[in-house]
This record gives structure tokens, C-alpha cells and sequence, in this order.
């Protein structure tokens, strides 16, 4: 290559470096898993049943791993520099696979995760998964459209509204995250509840 050359390839290579220096960098984030849950076990037999708890489907806005706030109005953002340790669906399937475990009453409890199939299964929609700001205040809203569908034949046998606002004390992320946390805890007793009473009255499979 001559001097001529080795120069014009020289020249082009450092003007490229500025350009390469304003490239988006990616954002560093504090990864945050839901705290702790605070289900109590049940004493007495288990179900003669099992049950296969699936993700709730959901829209892109909650079908991710950020932290959702409704700041005013219809405008849905996220909190800045924080994200959930999975989508936003994969945690509340979590937590109702970890509230039927804990509470202990069903024979058997798997997720779609697996291959294994239950007597019955839940799902649903999830349709809010935020902090919203309202009125002056601020709180976790957690709001699951559940249905409870027949293992081998897939008939829908019940379906419910589960809705649960938390308020918060604290507008800090680590203080709306343990908000996250005890609405999901709030909602999943009451899941429990609600599948145990559909199953006692719907024909098993065995």
C-alpha cells in the first residue's frame, strides 16, 4: 500500500472514532424480584385434584420486565434506571404457583413451564400491573381477569375479576416494589380461595 494510501485509510479510521463514541448506550438498571411471600399453610388432607397455573397473557405495555407506573391519565411509563427480574406475567404466575404451594391444600401444583398436566388449570388475562398516581396519592394496582378451565377438555368453568389496590407510603422504587408485593400476596389468597370453591363443585377428571 503506498504512503498515499495508508494515509487516506488512516484519516477515515479516526474520523469514524467520534461517531462510534455517540452510539446509545444501554441504560444500567437494578434488577428487582418480587419480595418474599406471606401465605400461610392450611392444616388438614390435601385435594384429590392437581392443578397447572399458566401466565396470564397481556399487553406489550406489561408483557415485559419494567417496573409500570401510571404517572397521570392514560400515560403508562416506567421507573427510570429499574426492572423486574422477569415479565411482569411470569411474576404473578409465580406468586400463585408459590400461594397454592405454600398454602399446601392441592395435591399437586406445576406450571406451563412443564409438560405436566393437571386436573384443572389457571389462567387469564393480566390487565394492570402498576403504580398509578391519582388524587394525590399513590398505589399498586394489580387487577387479574382469572378463568379455571377443565384439564382434558379445555371447557372453561369459571371466570372472575380479582382486583387489588395497595397504597403506598413510600414513592422510592424499593418502597413501590414491596407495594407490588403485598398486592400480589392480597390477590393471590384470593385466587386460592376462589379456584378451591370452583374445583369443589366442577367435575373431576382422575
Amino acid at each position: 500500500m503506498s504512503a498515499v494510501l495508508r494515509g487516506v485509510a488512516l484519516g477515515l479510521a479516526f474520523s469514524l472514532l467520534p461517531a462510534c463514541s455517540i452510539l446509545p448506550k444501554s441504560e444500567p438498571a437494578e434488577v428487582y424480584r418480587l419480595p418474599a411471600a406471606s401465605t400461610s399453610p392450611h392444616n388438614g388432607p390435601s385435594l384429590p385434584w392437581t392443578l397447572r397455573i399458566g401466565k396470564p397473557q397481556a399487553s406489550d405495555a406489561l408483557n415485559n420486565s419494567r417496573i409500570a407506573v401510571v404517572p397521570q391519565g392514560d400515560l403508562i411509563s416506567s421507573y427510570k434506571g429499574a426492572r423486574w427480574s422477569d415479565p411482569a406475567p411470569v411474576l404473578l404466575r409465580n406468586r400463585l404457583l408459590d400461594g397454592f404451594i405454600s398454602d399446601g391444600r392441592v395435591r399437586g401444583v406445576s406450571n406451563d413451564d412443564s409438560t405436566v398436566q393437571g386436573t384443572f388449570e389457571l389462567g387469564g388475562e393480566l390487565q394492570a400491573f402498576q403504580s398509578e398516581y391519582a388524587a394525590g396519592r399513590v398505589t399498586v394496582r394489580v387487577r387479574l381477569d382469572a378463568r379455571l378451565v377443565d384439564g382434558r377438555s379445555q371447557r372453561i368453568l369459571a371466570s372472575r375479576r380479582f382486583e387489588v389496590s395497595q397504597p403506598l407510603t413510600s414513592t422510592a422504587v424499593p418502597g413501590v416494589v414491596a407495594g407490588f408485593g403485598q398486592a400480589s400476596d392480597r390477590l393471590t389468597a384470593q385466587v386460592i380461595e376462589w379456584t378451591l370453591a370452583q374445583a369443589a363443585v366442577a367435575p373431576k377428571n382422575q
